[in-house]
């Protein structure tokens, strides 16, 4: 008797991982933006004691949910290369939390304003 199972797509695991690296990278971006840009800065008070912050990581979890909502559908009940998938939520991981940096944003913001 036979006693394998059958093994489940891992696409759907996939999604979800690569969706969160886009999301942190997402949060690295929007705190560089901020530095660069006083008219986004600006737009990204939602809250108004917390102040950009709100709208940085705001705008993070709305990316992560439409990225993980398209990947999700995407890559449902398929197999997938999983560590290209992991190696790419890696590398958006690693960038996004280089972003939130004040050496690495501000270098970049002096460099866009020519400093």
């Amino acid at each position: 008797m036979a006693t394998g199972t059958a093994e489940k797509p891992n696409g759907l695991a996939a999604a979800a991982i690569l969706s969160a690296g886009v999301g942190v990278f997402t949060i690295g971006l929007m705190t560089t933006l901020n530095d660069v840009s006083s008219t986004l800065s600006s737009k990204l008070i939602w809250v108004g004691p917390v102040g950009p912050l709100s709208g940085k990581t705001g705008v993070g979890v709305i990316v992560w949910l439409i990225a993980w909502g398209i990947l999700h559908s995407m890559y449902k009940g398929r197999e997938v290369e999983f560590g290209r998938f992991m190696r790419w939520s890696w590398i958006l991981v690693l960038l996004g939390f280089l972003l939130t940096f004040p050496p690495a944003f501000e270098l970049i913001a002096d460099t866009i304003h020519g400093k």
